[in-house]
């Protein structure tokens, strides 16, 4: 079966399952940390991935239970336990950050992402956090990234739509134009 479907799938009935036990906030903020772990440790990420005859999938769960410090909800538990039985724990990763998403929009919150040449203000994050309830209906979670390399400007990304308002696109597309008009002097 296609490996993304199947993260999507197992992503889907997380968010129902926690749905149904009212414990999503308590799961989503598990789950980030997870996700931020396995991301941030390779040697996490090579163990939960391992072949089970490598690392058994007990000691798979048990090495995701400590990083939540050893307290983990009933609901992700369970659902890490089936993941486990199932085979699938080297897709754990994928299917958290997928089940992530799925919840917040499940409650009415967006995910956006805005890149930056220095930190901005908490004054604009209010400004543009605003700007999208009232142009959608729906809150935002803003992930800010420091790229110098913008020289200026910023790229604001959220769904499907690109805002990419920096001084290094505008020199690119600049750079395009006059190496398309030279093209037609020779």
């Amino acid at each position: 079966m296609n490996r993304s479907i199947v993260i999507t799938r197992y992503a889907r009935a997380l968010v129902k399952y926690v749905q149904e036990s009212g414990h999503g906030a308590i799961v989503v903020s598990e789950a980030q940390v997870l996700v931020r772990a396995i991301h941030s440790i390779p040697e996490l990420r090579r163990m939960i991935t391992a072949a089970d005859d490598v690392v058994s999938p007990f000691d798979k769960k048990k090495l995701l239970q400590s990083a939540l410090g050893n307290r983990m909800s009933q609901e992700l538990s369970r659902f890490l336990t089936l993941l486990n039985r199932n085979g699938r724990m080297d897709l754990v990763e994928e299917i958290l950050r997928d089940y992530i998403d799925l919840y917040h929009r499940s409650i009415g919150i967006r995910k956006a992402h805005l890149t930056t040449v220095e930190e901005p203000s908490e004054r604009l994050l209010q400004r543009l956090k605003a700007l999208v309830k009232q142009k959608t209906g729906d809150d935002v979670i803003i992930e800010v990234d420091v790229d110098p390399s913008l020289i200026g400007g910023f790229v604001f990304d959220i769904d499907d739509y690109l805002l990419d308002a920096s001084v290094k696109r505008q020199l690119e597309l600049i750079r395009e134009q006059f190496i398309e008009r030279n093209r037609r002097i020779i």
